[in-house]
């Protein structure tokens, strides 16, 4: 029998090789961490630093793409969660003027984002991380497109373009749960509209069921790797739309404790009266 023996620089160097990739894909969850405390420097740096480290992969762009945007939600106030409460209260948001710096640099990393993607799935059209990006890249330009613009329907349009690459990667990774947030976002929206809107969306070709749209979330929140935290601040708002104060108390109370430093899920408990989670 022939035996291979690996001697220790060969095996200093795929530990050296594995521990990089780690460190690299780590880089990724640290920096959403960050982001979801509002450490909006510190999470772009982590992903500047992953896309140094790893130039051809369109997950480092579109990660800087929603650390930017979330940067401008916060700024302009998009996050709180009363604005989405009643469907009056949404309608009458006013649309909002973004930092034309921080837009242009949002728009070049989405840019990066797709045009890396679309070179690897011109390889491989199964590539995951190419879908779960391009996914990404769709649902980021659709929030902007919704929350800062104010141009609903062709936000819708950019969800349902994130959908199809999200159920493109389900049916390949079952358990890549951050993909559902796309799919269930779209779900609740359209479930949720009065019965006259839903029909004009049916009609082009804009499908949803908000039952389902919570399960996909809430599957989210609790396996997702980067996008969990939004996936139950989506869930907090679903809740206290439909009147459910004590759920979105109890992922607020989650979210407050996870993420210290974001003092808008502490302000969000105490509008609602927090002490009854204490």
């Amino acid at each position: 029998m022939t035996r291979f023996f690996l001697g220790p620089a060969v095996t200093a160097v795929i530990l050296l090789c594995w521990l990089t990739s780690f460190a690299s894909a780590s880089l990724l969850d640290s920096g959403f961490n960050s982001m979801y405390d509002l450490d909006f420097v510190g999470a772009q740096q982590r992903f500047t630093t992953y896309q140094q480290n790893n130039p051809d992969d369109p997950m480092g762009p579109v990660a800087e793409a929603a650390g930017l945007l979330f940067s401008e939600f916060d700024r302009l106030g998009v996050l709180k969660a009363q604005i989405f409460v009643k469907d009056a209260s949404f309608q009458a948001r006013s649309k909002l003027t973004p930092d034309p710096a921080v837009l242009e640099k949002f728009e070049a990393a989405i840019q990066r984002s797709q045009a890396l993607a679309g070179k690897r799935l011109a390889v491989n059209s199964n590539d995951r991380d190419a879908l779960l990006a391009s996914a990404l890249a769709a649902g980021l330009k659709a929030d902007y497109l919704a929350l800062v613009q104010k141009r609903n329907l062709a936000a819708l349009r950019y969800t349902r373009q994130a959908t199809g690459y999200a159920q493109r990667l389900l049916t390949l990774c079952p358990d890549c749960d951050d993909a559902y947030v796309a799919t269930g976002i779209s779900e609740y929206l359209i479930g949720s509209s009065s019965a006259p809107v839903r029909w004009i969306l049916h009609a082009r070709g804009f499908a949803g069921d908000k039952r389902d749209g919570i399960q996909k979330l809430q599957l989210v929140a609790q396996h997702g790797r980067y996008l969990a935290p939004f996936a139950r601040i989506l869930l907090t708002i679903a809740y206290l739309r439909d009147k459910q104060p004590q759920q979105a108390k109890v992922l607020l109370a989650e979210l407050r404790s996870e993420f210290p430093q974001n003092t808008l899920f502490a302000w969000e408990l105490e509008r609602l009266g927090s002490n009854a989670t204490q």
